[in-house]
């Protein structure tokens, strides 16, 4: 067995594991930092919205222009009087994007880049997008995205219940914010691309967010029966029990990904590539982290606040006093709180010897 199984199935039993519920403030704080510094790269910076949004034309040649493209950009810029985005296209030719540019103007711009490009008429082709085109575009995907949040909370306050349906919410906007403010950060153009990526990613977050929720929904049954472990507890394991597959899936995904916006993006200058890929990236590596230091953490902080919750964890913890007290070993106290949440005939996990003999008897 490689060693990333092995640990995973020592994660599963219980034999290692972390303690992310009690480390839940410092998860807090390395989140809320980083959705204040998206929150304001998007204030200061703001979006950098692409064509598609804006309205304007996109000029295109087939061949190599006698200029550069840093003086194809000056040329375009002047003869626009709007800002020009150039980037040149595998085939030699030059794609001079440029908003706010209405027919007319257009055709002039056309005919200053033949004359500067040193290339015909005919074979810049120009392409006009209106911004109402835009704007339905940005208020579909709104609209997609607020029925997607809601399903999402219909269907797991159904499935599980309200306080996980309130923590997936969290961290679904978690994640769309992080992703945003990476795009101000960066420069990167919001593109319909871009949109579609954003969509994409809330699935893969809650997949993740789900998984660890199914294990805690298994752990948690009779948990008001046992007096061995908190809520808080039975989430920890829920998280240890599923950490390696959530590792495992989110590099999986990760990596075909990184291969779009570091080699198609990056050495080949695919523009398109670059932004659904960024968004795909940032969002998955947001999504994974949200779903096991947020999302959980957040239920168990919402669940110990229930009375019944309440009482349980005083039970528990007076009878490892009492317990202490005494000399005794306690049945499994905070640090074994990592065994695998859900196994056959028990709600909890099964107990371990702690170095009892076999013939001895279980609590």
């Amino acid at each position: 067995m490689s060693r990333l199984g092995n640990l995973g199935a020592r994660l599963y039993r219980g034999e290692v594991g972390y303690d992310f519920i009690r480390n839940r403030k410092i998860w807090y704080g390395v989140s809320i930092l980083i959705t204040i510094t998206a929150i304001i790269g998007v204030a200061v910076g703001g979006l950098r919205m692409g064509i598609e949004f804006q309205g304007g034309a996109v000029f295109t040649t087939d061949t190599r222009a006698k200029i550069s493209t840093a003086q194809a950009t000056d040329v375009a810029t002047e003869a626009s009087g709007h800002m020009a985005i150039v980037q040149e296209l595998g085939n030699g030719g030059l794609r001079i994007q440029i908003t706010e540019v209405d027919t007319a103007t257009a055709n002039e711009i056309k005919e200053t880049l033949s004359d500067e490009l040193g290339i015909p008429a005919d074979e810049i082709n120009a392409d006009l997008v209106g911004p109402s085109w835009g704007e339905q575009i940005a208020n579909k995907a709104w609209t997609g995205l607020a029925v997607f949040m809601v399903l999402v909370v219909i269907y797991l306050a159904i499935a599980f219940e309200w306080r996980m349906a309130v923590a997936a919410l969290i961290a679904l906007i978690h994640d769309i914010t992080i992703t945003v403010g990476v795009y101000a950060l960066v420069g990167f153009e919001v593109t319909p691309g871009t949109v579609i990526g954003l969509l994409t990613i809330l699935g893969y977050s809650l997949y993740d967010t789900v998984v660890v929720f199914d294990s805690l929904k298994e752990g948690q049954k009779d948990i008001t029966k046992q007096t061995r472990f908190t809520y808080s507890e039975i989430a920890n394991r829920s998280i240890n029990s599923t950490l390696v597959r959530s590792i495992n899936t989110t590099v999986v995904a990760l990596l075909p990904v990184a291969g779009l916006l570091f080699i198609g993006g990056g050495v080949f200058g695919a523009g398109m590539l670059n932004d659904i890929s960024l968004s795909l990236f940032v969002g998955l590596a947001a999504g994974a982290y949200s779903s096991i230091f947020i999302a959980t953490p957040l239920v168990a902080d919402l669940k110990e606040r229930d009375p019944q919750m309440k009482a349980l964890k005083k039970r528990v913890l007076a009878k490892r006093a009492a317990a202490a007290a005494k000399g005794e070993p306690a049945d499994d106290g905070p640090e074994d709180i990592v065994e695998g949440a859900a196994t056959a005939g028990s709600g909890v996990g099964r107990p371990r010897s702690h170095g009892r003999t076999s013939g001895s008897a279980e609590r």
